[in-house]
């Protein structure tokens, strides 16, 4: 049986809805956004997850449930009560000086919970795997600038695409380079000296994967499976 309790998808995302119920109220985003809907949204997610939580249904009826369509529904419409596709954009451009990094820091959070809650639906249709990697999207991406870290001389800063977006991922492999094809997890966002970081390269012995195989923005093929132990690790953290 499928115990859905249990399942590391739905943990996730679950964490990832109490955490941005936490932040919202309380991000100081400046611009036009419907601030009550966007927290109110966040507030009914609660009881999907509590009923997707014991639902124990397996297979295509876990995968089409109402409850996995609610809260993909929902997270499309905070999307639009935030501003619309580009709201990210709007909230940093409008943002004073001093309080860059921290709407950098609280935007990054959010794009996280959005991508768990909206990306949940395609996760589950990978069957029941119980493993902490399933909690996350995984996707090939390719590096597109590389510039140092202007506070850690041991830090990389990589601006990545995803096909439909870029992201900033942080890296201490300083032999990555611009078009490099990389494996990334989208993981909660980390500020290393003032700068966040939305994923993790995946790697082995210090190294990243610099030529993986797959279409960009889907998930990566072949990759060896010591490379998701690092992603795995930091899943499991995030959820104690």
């Amino acid at each position: 049986m499928w115990d859905t309790t249990k399942d590391y998808r739905i943990l996730v995302a679950s964490k990832a809805r109490e955490n941005y119920h936490n932040l919202i109220p309380t991000a100081s985003f400046r611009g036009s956004w419907n601030k009550k809907q966007a927290i109110d949204l966040g507030k009914q997610m609660n009881s999907d997850f509590q009923s997707l939580t014991y639902s124990y249904l397996e297979g295509d009826e876990l995968v089409n449930s109402p409850d996995v369509a609610s809260l993909k529904e929902k997270g499309e419409q905070i999307i639009e009560y935030l501003g619309g596709d580009d709201w990210n954009k709007k909230f940093l451009s409008n943002a004073p000086k001093e309080d860059k990094e921290k709407t950098q820091e609280n935007i990054a959070k959010v794009r996280f919970f959005l991508d768990t809650i909206i990306g949940l639906k395609d996760r589950l249709a990978l069957g029941p795997i119980n493993d902490p990697i399933v909690g996350v999207d995984i996707k090939v991406g390719e590096v597109m600038s590389v510039t140092k870290h202007p506070q850690n001389d041991k830090l990389l800063i990589c601006n990545v695409n995803l096909g439909k977006r870029a992201i900033t991922v942080l890296t201490n492999d300083l032999n990555v380079k611009e078009n490099n094809k990389v494996g990334v997890s989208l993981l909660p966002p980390q500020s290393f000296s003032d700068i966040v970081s939305e994923g993790m390269f995946l790697g082995m012995d210090g190294s990243i994967l610099k030529d993986v195989d797959g279409e960009l923005g889907q998930m990566p093929k072949g990759i060896p499976i010591e490379s998701l132990n690092e992603t795995r690790n930091l899943v499991e953290n995030y959820l104690k």
